[in-house]
Order: C-alpha cells, then sequence, then structure tokens
C-alpha cells in the first residue's frame, strides 16, 4: 500500500505525463480502428450536391500515403448519367488514387492534383435532345483545378451519337514503357460506326489531361481502316476537345476513291487503287443563311503527292462542309499520267492487263466490257452523287501515256455546282495538236441532258497512226468542229441518241504513194514501189461533213485528194450500234496496168472495224481479165488497165487552208 500511495503522489507532482499517456493511448486507438469509410457518405454528397449526379463509392475509401501530398483511394466508384440516357452510368472505375496537394489548398485555395490513377475505367460519352452531351452537368466552375499526370490501366470508352449513327468504342491504356514518364502517352484500339461507316483504329496520343490545353500542341499518331480504306494521321493539335488548330500529316490509301462517299461524302468517279499522303489542317467557318448562322468546316488537303493507278497525282484539295451542299476545290498536277486511269470518270473500268494497276473486282469488269464487244461505255452515272456535292477541280497532266493513242497531254477544268457538270475546258494534246472541248451535263433532271463541242485544230496526219511505219513520213494538219447534244445517263446512250454535225478537214500535205496504190489494189504500181521504194505524193485537201440524228453520222460529202488519187467516200457511222459503213471509191489520176481498183468497203464496229475491197467489183474484172486470157492473153491486160479518169476536187473550206 505503501508503494502504491508513492506512485500516485508522483503524478500528482507531474500531470502532464499523464495527459501525455493519454494522448498516446488515444492515438493507438484511432490507428486500430479508425475507418476512412466514414467520410463515404460526406464525399457522395459533396459530389452529386456539385453535379446534381449520383455518386456512389461502391470499394473502400482510404489514405495511403501521408504528408502535404496524400494518396487518396477509392476502391471503385459509379458516377451517374443523365436522366435522358438509356444507361443510368456515366463513368466507373475499380479503382481511383488521387494525390492532393494540401500546400495550395490551405495557403493558396488552389486545388492541384498532381496524380491520378484509374484501375478499369469505364466511360460512357453521348449526345441526348438538342445534341447537349451528358458532359454538360452541374453550375460552371468558379475556380481551376490544375491536374498533373493521368494513368490509366484498362480503360475503356464509348462516344455514341445515335442521330448521326455514331457509336465508336475504344480500349485505352497509358504507355508504360517509360514507367518514370511524369505523364505518359495513350495507347488506343478499337473502332465501330462513324456515321454508320463501319471502321477500327489503333494509335498513339499525349496524355489525355494535356488535351486540356488550347495552347500547347498534343500529339497523335492514329491509324484508322474503314472497309478497304486506310488512313494514318500524325502530328499535332492545338485544342483537341473542340478539334481545332488541325496540323497532321496525312495518308490515305484505299482500292477505289469511289468508296470515299460513303465515308467522307465526297462523289468522285471509280478509280484505280489510290495512295496519297499530305498536310492536314483545319479552318472553321461562318456564313448567315436565312438569318442564321451556320458554322462550317474547310479541310485542307495541301502539297499531297502519291500515286493513282499506274499514274503521278500532286496538288492541293480542300473539302468544305456546313454549305447547302460540300464543295470540293482542287488543284491536281501530274507529270506522267496513265491515260486508262481516267476510265472511271467515263463509267469503264481502268485497264487490267499485264503491267497494269487494278482491283480483282476492276479486272472482271474490265473483261467483262471487253468480251461484250463494245467501245462506248454503257455503265450509268449516279444521279445521286452528282447532285449531292459541288466540285470545283483543275487537273493537267503535262504527258500521258496511251500506246494505242497519240495523246500528248492534258488540260482539265470541271465545276459542279448542284447536279450541273460543265468541263470547260477538257483539252488533250494530240498528235502534235490539239482536241479542245467543252462538255455541259445536265444531272438536274433524268434522264442527263448533255452538250458537247469540240475543236479539232492542227492535228498531225504522220502522228495518228504512231505504230504505222508507213504513215510517220505523211504530212498534213487536220482540223475540225464537232457539235453533238444527246440524253441519257451513261456515255453509251447520250452518243446513242445524239443530234448534231461533224466536219473534219485537211490541207495540204503529203502521204506515201505505197499506201494509196494499196488502198485502190493497184498491183503494178505497189510492186515498183515496193521494189524501188516509197515515195511521198501530195495531198491536195481531205474534208468529211457528216450530219448527226439520233446517234447515227451520216456522210454530206467525205472526199480525199491526192496528185495520184482522188477517194470520194459516203456512208455512215452508227454510235448507237457501235458500227461502221462506208463505201471508199479511189478514182485514180495516172494509167496503170494489173489494177483491180474497187470501192475499199470500211464496216464492222468500233472495236473490231473492217476494211476490205469491194470483191464483187474485183472479182467482175479478175473475171473478164480471165476471159480475155483464154482468148488472147495479152487481151487479159485490157481488163485491168486504169486510164485514170480522177479528177481534183475543190479543196475550200477552212479546215483546207
Amino acid at each position: 500500500m505503501a508503494m502504491a500511495r508513492l506512485q500516485l503522489e508522483k503524478i500528482k507532482r507531474h500531470p502532464w505525463w499523464t495527459a501525455l499517456g493519454v494522448f498516446a493511448l488515444l492515438i493507438a486507438l484511432v490507428l486500430i480502428f479508425w475507418d476512412w469509410n466514414w467520410f463515404k457518405p460526406l464525399v457522395e454528397r459533396q459530389v452529386e450536391a456539385r453535379t446534381g449526379r449520383k455518386f456512389e463509392i461502391t470499394g473502400n475509401l482510404d489514405v495511403d500515403r501521408f504528408g502535404w501530398t496524400p494518396l487518396v483511394q477509392i476502391g471503385g466508384f459509379r458516377f451517374g448519367n443523365a436522366t435522358w440516357s438509356k444507361d443510368p452510368v456515366m463513368a466507373k472505375a475499380d479503382c481511383l488514387q488521387l494525390a492532393i496537394d494540401l500546400k495550395s489548398l490551405i495557403f493558396h485555395r488552389e486545388v492541384r492534383i498532381p496524380e491520378i490513377r484509374l484501375r478499369k475505367p469505364d466511360l460512357r460519352l453521348e449526345y441526348g435532345p438538342n445534341r447537349v452531351g451528358n458532359w454538360t452537368f452541374g453550375e460552371p466552375s468558379t475556380g481551376t483545378t490544375h491536374y498533373g499526370a493521368l494513368w490509366i490501366d484498362d480503360g475503356h470508352v464509348r462516344f455514341i451519337d445515335a442521330p448521326n449513327k455514331t457509336d465508336i468504342a475504344v480500349a485505352v491504356r497509358s504507355d508504360m514503357r517509360d514507367p518514370g514518364s511524369k505523364a505518359p502517352p495513350i495507347l488506343a484500339e478499337g473502332g465501330g460506326q462513324w456515321e454508320a461507316r463501319k471502321f477500327r483504329m489503333h494509335g498513339r496520343a499525349d496524355a489525355p489531361l494535356d488535351a486540356r490545353d488550347a495552347t500547347r500542341p498534343y500529339h497523335i499518331d492514329v491509324h484508322a481502316t474503314a472497309a478497304n480504306t486506310k488512313a494514318h494521321a500524325r502530328g499535332t493539335l492545338l485544342d483537341p476537345i473542340r478539334l481545332r488548330g488541325f496540323d497532321l500529316k496525312f495518308a490515305l490509301s484505299g482500292p477505289n476513291l469511289a468508296e470515299l462517299y460513303p465515308l467522307l461524302g465526297m462523289a468522285i468517279p471509280d478509280s484505280p487503287p489510290y495512295a496519297f499522303d499530305g498536310r492536314l489542317t483545319r479552318e472553321i467557318t461562318s456564313t448567315k443563311r436565312t438569318g442564321t448562322k451556320h458554322t462550317g468546316n474547310v479541310w485542307h488537303y495541301d502539297d499531297f503527292t502519291g500515286k493513282l493507278g499506274d499514274s503521278d497525282l500532286s496538288g492541293d484539295a480542300s473539302f468544305e462542309t456546313g454549305r447547302a451542299r460540300p464543295i470540293l476545290v482542287a488543284n491536281l498536277v501530274s507529270k506522267r499520267l496513265d491515260f486508262d486511269d481516267l476510265s472511271g470518270f467515263v463509267g469503264k473500268a481502268p485497264d487490267a492487263g499485264a503491267g497494269e494497276t487494278a482491283t480483282p473486282a476492276q479486272g472482271r469488269q474490265d473483261a467483262v466490257e471487253k468480251a461484250s464487244g463494245r467501245l462506248l461505255p454503257n455503265h450509268p452515272y449516279e444521279l445521286d452523287k452528282l447532285r449531292a456535292m459541288d466540285a470545283d477541280v483543275r487537273w493537267k497532266a503535262h504527258r500521258i501515256n496511251a500506246p494505242k493513242l497519240p495523246i500528248d497531254d492534258m488540260d482539265a477544268h470541271l465545276l459542279l455546282d448542284a447536279g450541273l457538270l460543265l468541263m470547260e475546258p477538257l483539252n488533250f494534246g494530240v498528235a502534235g495538236g490539239d482536241i479542245r472541248s467543252t462538255i455541259r451535263m445536265d444531272a438536274r433532271e433524268s434522264p442527263i441532258r448533255t452538250r458537247m463541242d469540240v475543236q479539232v485544230r492542227n492535228v498531225q496526219l504522220g502522228k495518228l497512226v504512231p505504230s504505222a511505219e508507213i504513215m510517220k513520213d505523211a504530212i498534213g494538219r487536220i482540223g475540225g468542229d464537232i457539235h453533238l447534244a444527246g440524253t441519257g445517263n451513261s456515255i453509251a446512250s447520250m452518243l446513242g441518241s445524239a443530234d448534231g454535225d461533224a466536219q473534219l478537214g485537211m490541207g495540204k500535205g503529203q502521204i506515201s504513194n505505197l499506201l494509196m496504190e494499196f488502198a485502190g489494189i493497184d498491183i503494178a504500181e505497189a510492186l515498183k514501189f515496193l521494189v524501188q521504194g516509197d515515195k511521198k505524193i501530195p495531198i491536195r485537201c481531205a474534208f468529211g461533213d457528216f450530219a448527226v440524228k439520233d446517234g447515227v453520222a451520216q456522210t454530206r460529202a467525205l472526199a480525199f485528194d491526192t496528185s495520184d488519187t482522188l477517194v470520194i467516200g459516203e456512208g455512215h457511222i452508227s454510235m448507237k450500234d457501235e458500227t461502221l459503213d462506208l463505201r471508199l471509191r479511189p478514182r485514180p489520176k495516172d494509167r496503170s496496168l494489173f489494177s483491180f481498183r474497187a470501192p475499199l468497203l470500211v464496216g464492222g464496229t468500233f472495236t473490231d472495224p473492217s476494211f476490205r475491197p469491194d470483191m464483187k467489183r474485183v472479182g467482175l474484172r479478175a473475171a473478164i481479165a480471165l476471159t480475155l486470157g483464154n482468148i488472147a492473153p495479152p487481151a487479159a491486160l485490157l481488163a485491168t488497165l486504169e486510164l485514170g479518169p480522177g479528177e481534183d476536187v475543190q479543196c475550200g473550206g477552212k479546215y483546207a487552208k
């Protein structure tokens, strides 16, 4: 008892020891029994009050790190969606960790969150009535929250715009190849539908929180695929949340430019496979129509280069939306243009032969077209595409590769306005001269009404058939005018219904005498030139005048006059049936033995023409010669003797000068 009284007296003399002991005991009890989950209702009420959305902490609430920057951990949470959404949850995660800077909060009244970590976050973004996003909620904040680094582990983001048939789901995660990074980039992979068009994508971008700073370049490197069309965008955005400040290198490739219509709304004709790479930027426009302000976009694709089929193609292009109809404006250049790469503009498939660039589908179409035996394209234009957008496109080709045609270069300017298409000019350099055209197609009604005005100037006779050795030294310049108007939704139907006229003529020149003798089957003269060598004979003039009615060109006048032979022609050319029916009658101006001169018949089809003498006339002369030879062999020469009754024709007219 005495000892106990002694200890009690000591405590009475030192009361602070007692307080310290009690405090230590209380701390021990707090550390043992404290539960941060007691604060869950308080946190939930604060979030709900500030956002107007239900907030539920589904896991434990804890503080894992103490100090001026404690690490708060939420074991799981669910954040409510807008009332109009079909899904009650806008965001959720299995774990959220927040580092909070207490010094800034206490001394500067600033909220700084230097670190955020999310495990299995799931975010749903969507547009609702009146295009209000579910990310719009609560009262506007009067303060500023500063964020630092964000780490995401196995996250998912879904974006829905039901009225525009858009539903995109993307898996996201932080790129942990650099674990020491303060703001690791994000890796994304996913896809879905963009305006009802399916696509897939994968790529890499700066940390998501960096996108909040509209003054700092935000780097992306994204690959996307829609059907067979592929795109690769890499570069920076200054305001990625509002898709502004584009400065990207953009590569685009695919089997057919026509496939861009369902993807981007660009109504481009069928083409062979293509691959381009250029600089993509975006310009925001503002216009007023009917008292209402409209905001649009101009997407600029500048300094692009690439391939279209077997042709090179470069230039600048822009595509503007937000108008009554989008408009494509382009200035294109080809150093070398493969002529069959233009086939899609007239409704044909590109050549799919050896060494040509074409898809398997285009190869099959090419085979069907060739098997049909027809030359004029019968594939109809799609009127909805011609009416869906406007265009102003200029295309120059410095050199054209067309082995079977003497085409040198091209200068084309296409204007499309609400279904009215005008090509002015559509000029081709041909055989050292020019074929200049103006084509007007009115697709505002069906069938399309088309008018074509063509001027042929200074086309060189010797270059018209570059593969024919006998023609290479021919001299003469051809000119003329063609005026046609027709209706139809394809090239074949337009020309097959055309009315108008065509005149072609040539002034003085020269041509192979051997060719003229063969044309008239003058055996003696032809043999002489084959043995002694060919010589050139002067051309006085040539002209053809055709009246076109319902797709059939009927001769009004047709003549080819040289110092040796006068050729007079008659007949017709049917663009409706693609057939030839011409009769060319040679009238020699010299005397010759062994001549079986007879009319030359030009027949067959556009793809398989035939040139043959009138064998009835040749056979009649041969029979007479054979009969006379039986009576007296020298008399057989009388039947083949040509006395040359041909006379010069009047070579007037503007094309024969």
